[in-house]
């Protein structure tokens, strides 16, 4: 069915892999491994009403990677014609005749590979026309303007369409891939005037565009975020218990994946560092990965080395139970390729003490008295140490209940700490790229202000 969509089909993206393979092969390779791809999509973004920019894209790419024993070469194209991938082998294979050997260099072993991947339905083609995707970005706009008077402006809103497929294969016997799409509505509208403005956002992507958020209903969230930020006033330093809200409690997740990765960890440059087995977070929180939900946008049944993927408990009552490790970082550490080459999948952090009860409200209530955190700014996390500082922005919450917005504080901590201080975790469970949570309490933070 997807074939139609793309120029190629599978079958011919599978005869260039067999094709480049057979020539590193030719040239004396000892080993390769290569992926083709091609995609389509669409990007339209209106402001005020008026279109921005519309963009469409075609694109087509192979990239292989040869090794001459331990020794590695890297090229790439976007020319599918016999003479460009020929010479993209051989640039291949003529660096990796002139680079040192590496010990930990090459493919993923034979017995680690998907041999047989199933199909996860990860491919929902949108054939929308330009017209009809800007016509969807006015509504959405067009809701967040009519909710009140106050927005005053707008950063636009946008609607992203791609779809694209792709071969793997490499000279161990792997070959594998399939279609996958994506597809993105959001906006970003601006409440008050003057020095008194404030903008949010909000968005929906999906793999599958009949399961997009109605552009309606996605405006008027977006407008009633920004309107709830006007008048927002300053803190004074304080320490008090710290509520993520769940797009944020998600890059919490985030942060801890990043540190139990396999190239952070041979490089000794996190503040997880000899966490298997340990005790990082509360006998209450579990992590799990399941890279096999049908249509989930983090699925996938292998790798990028096309090792298989597999469905286990990464933290199982607040104890770490694995890593996120590559064929190469495994070596490094001395472990097996935890089928993570690429990042995460669908991974879920939940709290065995969460109750029905235990909405966004409901964790409002829970906190009682303590900082609701809505936005971010900066990159201020040291993954060596911990140490953790970013600007941020939110609401103040006295007795379960938001009293005003508050902007230019900063929420500082160490990340070991904060997770080993997460008391409660949300019902408020929102998907963001392949991770989800739901909102995250944090007992005791630094609160820097005024």
């Amino acid at each position: 069915m997807t074939d139609s969509v793309f120029i190629h089909t599978q079958a011919q993206l599978q005869e260039l892999a067999q094709a480049a393979l057979a020539y590193a092969r030719q040239l004396g390779a000892s080993d390769a491994a290569v992926e083709i791809s091609e995609g389509s999509g669409l990007a339209v973004t209106v402001r005020r009403g008026k279109v921005e920019t519309i963009e469409q894209n075609k694109d087509k790419g192979m990239g292989i990677t040869v090794y001459v024993g331990q020794k590695r070469g890297n090229a790439s194209t976007s020319d599918f014609s016999q003479a460009a991938l020929r010479a993209t082998v051989d640039a291949a294979y003529n660096i990796a005749r002139f680079t040192a050997d590496d010990p930990c260099a090459g493919l993923a072993d034979a017995d680690m590979l998907e041999l047989a991947p199933r199909d996860l339905a990860l491919c929902y083609p949108w054939l929308i026309s330009s017209e009809d995707a800007v016509a969807l970005a006015q509504r959405c706009e067009a809701a967040a303007f009519a909710v009140d008077p106050r927005i005053s402006n707008s950063e636009g809103a946008s609607v992203y369409v791609q779809q694209s497929h792709f071969v793997a294969a490499n000279t161990r016997g792997f070959m594998g891939g399939y279609p996958y799409s994506r597809h993105t509505l959001s906006v970003a509208p601006i409440a008050g005037k003057g020095a008194k403005m404030q903008r949010d956002d909000w968005y929906s992507s999906v793999r599958d565009p009949r399961k997009l958020a109605d552009p309606e209903a996605v405006g008027r969230y977006a407008a009633e975020r920004a309107l709830a930020r006007l008048n927002a006033r300053k803190l004074d330093t304080r320490q008090c218990p710290v509520l993520f809200e769940a797009p944020l409690a998600a890059g919490l997740l985030g942060a801890f994946v990043q540190a139990t990765s396999g190239g952070a960890l041979y490089r000794k440059s996190s503040f997880l560092l000899d966490s298997l087995g340990q005790q990082v977070f509360p006998k209450h929180i579990r992590i799990s990965e399941d890279p096999h939900i049908v249509g989930g946008v983090g699925s996938a049944p292998f790798d990028e080395e096309g090792v298989r993927t597999q469905k286990r408990d990464v933290v199982s009552k607040g104890v770490v139970q694995g890593y996120f490790l590559s064929s190469y970082s495994a070596r490094k550490l001395g472990m097996q390729t935890t089928g993570n080459a690429g990042g995460s999948h669908n991974l879920a952090l939940t709290s065995s003490k969460t109750r029905a009860e235990d909405d966004f409200a409901g964790m409002l209530r829970k906190m009682d008295r303590g900082l609701l955190v809505t936005e971010l700014m900066g990159q201020g996390t040291n993954y060596v140490t911990g140490d953790y500082s970013r600007g941020a922005a939110g609401y103040w919450v006295e007795n379960g209940v938001i009293q005003y917005p508050v902007e230019e504080i900063t929420i500082a901590g160490n990340m070991k700490q904060m997770f080993a201080n997460i008391v409660a975790v949300g019902n408020d469970v929102l998907v963001r790229g392949t991770k989800q949570t739901g909102s995250i309490l944090i007992d005791n933070m630094v609160v820097a202000g005024s």
